[in-house]
């Protein structure tokens, strides 16, 4: 069993944080670089927040949306 868990130990430390080791060594040469990631999600994350709100946006002028009020049975 305990075999089981330093495999375990083994993977995460030495294979799937590989990456994040390299971001931390290249942060004290380039902080810019090491950050390049970050920029790369906060950008993402921007154009599909736009996205959605065009289509939110499209949906609303179409008059697509149910706007009809429901609740539950038991309120």
């Amino acid at each position: 069993m305990k075999d089981l868990f330093e495999a375990i130990q083994e993977l995460f430390v030495n294979v799937l944080f590989a990456p994040l080791d390299a971001l931390r060594a290249l942060e004290l040469e380039s902080w810019w670089s090491a950050n390049l990631v970050s920029f790369l999600f906060i950008t993402v994350g921007m154009v599909a927040f736009i996205y959605w709100m065009l289509q939110l946006k499209s949906h609303h002028t179409n008059g697509e949306e149910d706007k009809s009020v429901t609740s539950h049975s038991f309120l």
